[in-house]
């Protein structure tokens, strides 16, 4: 049964970070925000629920009624805080590509909760760890929804009673990131991305993921020069070969020249911790590839 309190009656704006996972070998648990966000604005309305979406979220592909992520995880915030559902209008700007590695599903789910949280008298009944342990349970891992909450970069993880945990990673906010984004044909769902994956794993494999994961986590708060090393990973991207090799090409072409390229998050999109040569960046985008160079977001998801 929902709450008689009402949403206020005002228009809510949010924005949440894209983000990346892994970062090489940080498989499943550390995470980036950047300054590359999706826009939603919002306001109740007397009817059916309608919304209009830009950019990467235009198309049929994307719900234009309660069926919209977003909108799902609205009215579970605004459950959650205790207020009467209603009708809304919404207006996204969807910039982060949908299927591409840059946690798009993770920001919808964190939009929503944002908006919930506009609409809400009191916003402590949806505050930043409230909202980190509902985007998980949606999203099902804590690895991107950790930076879009928080933002900068983070360690995720689940405890042993299955309650998401976060903490911050120390990172120096001035290093440069390149991401190339990829055609639309090569996008890829996460979960055949996952599904190449093997159950176990050599033992001299997990080792060298530990160790590069902690030279990693030095790399990003400052030692630069520990980067190729950091990003170096053994647990997936090469069984990703077969269903990413236009990533991987790419992945292999820009570190045999220096650049601390990995797969952002499940990919195709691709990940350099560092700025990329003009050269480098003339035969991507021969390729197909779209750079974008957004900056370290260290604020996380906010209202407007």
């Amino acid at each position: 049964m929902w709450a008689s309190m009402q949403v206020k009656d005002t228009t809510v704006k949010v924005r949440v970070p894209a983000t990346t996972a892994n970062m090489g070998p940080g498989f499943d648990s550390f995470g980036m925000a950047f300054r590359y966000y999706d826009e939603v604005t919002a306001r109740p309305i007397s009817g059916h629920t309608r919304v209009y979406a830009k950019d990467e979220g235009a198309g049929a592909s994307v719900p234009g009624d309660d069926g919209n992520l977003i909108v799902r995880t609205l009215r579970i915030g605004l459950e959650t805080a205790g207020l009467h559902q209603s009708g809304f209008e919404l207006h996204c700007t969807n910039r982060i590509p949908q299927g591409g590695g840059l946690g798009s599903s993770a920001a919808a789910i964190v939009a929503g909760l944002m908006l919930a949280r506009g609409f809400a008298e009191d916003e402590s009944s949806l505050d930043d760890h409230t909202i980190f342990s509902i985007a998980t349970a949606f999203e099902g891992h804590p690895d991107n929804v950790a930076p879009a909450v928080f933002g900068g970069a983070t360690v995720a993880w689940m405890d042993d009673k299955g309650k998401p945990q976060s903490a911050p990673m120390p990172v120096d906010a001035t290093q440069p990131v390149t991401l190339f984004a990829p055609p639309f044909g090569l996008r890829l769902a996460t979960e055949k991305a996952r599904a190449v994956l093997p159950n176990s794993i050599p033992r001299e494999d997990a080792v060298f993921n530990t160790c590069r994961a902690a030279v990693l986590m030095l790399a990003l708060n400052g030692r630069r020069d520990l980067l190729m090393e950091g990003t170096e990973d053994r647990l997936h991207q090469d069984y990703r070969r077969g269903v990413l090799p236009e990533t991987m090409k790419l992945i292999d072409r820009l570190r045999a020249e220096g650049h601390p390229a990995v797969i952002s998050g499940a990919g195709p999109t691709v990940l350099v911790l560092g700025e990329v040569d003009e050269d480098a960046a003339r035969a991507a985008s021969a390729d197909g590839w779209r750079m974008l160079t957004p900056g370290i977001d260290t604020e996380g998801a906010k209202i407007q």
